[in-house]
């Protein structure tokens, strides 16, 4: 899918713009599932959850479910982007309900006085 891209840097001083660029979006997949890093800040202890998609593990007092997980379809040893719901165990409420970056996890990082919880990569056949 090609998407149009202004350059601000080149426009116009009425606010045109001589060429848009076109860039080609990365295609990715849904892999079965992801492997994630938990940390208990409290006790030390770090873990990693291998989890596949639909499923939900606890850790801790938490309950962490995973939606899905993407990676490049080039490269599936690539960037991964997974979509975590987190909840306190018995509570309803989110502590995290979002899409996290394997590469950049504070980018969009879970808020928790005791506990970490990030991703590592997709599962991949």
């Amino acid at each position: 899918t090609l998407e149009p891209e202004l350059d601000l840097e080149n426009a116009g001083e009425d606010g045109s713009f001589a060429a848009i660029e076109e860039v080609e979006q990365e295609q990715v997949a849904s892999a079965d599932g992801a492997v994630l890093r938990a940390l208990d800040k409290v006790a030390g202890t770090v873990i990693d959850l291998e989890l596949a998609s639909g499923q939900t593990l606890e850790f801790g007092r938490l309950s962490v479910f995973l939606s899905d997980c993407r990676y490049p379809k080039n490269n599936p040893s690539g960037d991964a982007f997974g979509h975590l719901v987190i909840r306190p165990q018995g509570d309803d409420r989110p502590v995290f309900q979002g899409w996290m970056v394997a590469s950049s996890p504070a980018l969009n990082a879970m808020d928790h006085p005791r506990y970490d919880v990030w991703v590592l990569r997709c599962k991949t056949s």
